[in-house]
């Protein structure tokens, strides 16, 4: 199946079987080993990614998911100036970072958590990176950088931004 796709901002135009998993195709062909694969049965979340604005993992979609959307990977993921966002700054400032394993997908939750709700309360952060299991922060700092980061995002708003 031929399939056409936004990734990271760079139209893709991939010709692949319509079953394989987003997160192989990501990994293998497209060689983005940002997102992990962890349990491979969408218990972990691990393999989050963003379609369409909205976090879902990717090894329980398939490429025919692709055809058509917008994707964001964390290597996608960065500041105006192409260095590191100003979450992932946070993320290091706040010491949200241990094994790394899950980082990229928490970055991405992080990040589709301040898109649904730009001043989320930390009950709405938590909820939000819920699907993202971690097994060395205890979440708290994570928490703390997104919480950090909407609060920034909002304070450089403009009247503009808003309309």
């Amino acid at each position: 199946m031929n399939i056409q796709f936004t990734l990271n901002g760079v139209r893709k135009d991939l010709e692949v079987d319509p079953d394989r998993s987003v997160a192989d195709i990501l990994r293998q062909d497209l060689h983005l080993t940002g997102t992990k694969i962890g349990c491979d049965t969408q218990d972990c979340g691990v393999c989050s990614i963003l379609l369409d604005d909205r976090l879902v993992k990717a090894c329980g979609l398939t490429a025919r998911h692709l055809d058509g959307h917008g994707v964001l990977t964390i290597e996608g993921v960065g500041g105006p100036d192409g260095g590191v966002s100003d979450l992932q700054v946070a993320f290091l400032d706040e010491g949200a970072v241990q094994c790394g394993f899950c980082i990229p997908a928490m970055v991405l939750a992080g990040e589709a958590q301040t898109l649904i709700n730009p001043v989320p309360s930390r009950d709405d952060i938590r909820r939000g990176l819920a699907t993202v299991l971690c097994r060395c922060t205890g979440y708290q700092q994570i928490v703390d950088a997104v919480a950090i980061t909407a609060r920034a995002r909002q304070a450089a708003r403009t009247p503009e931004d808003v309309r």
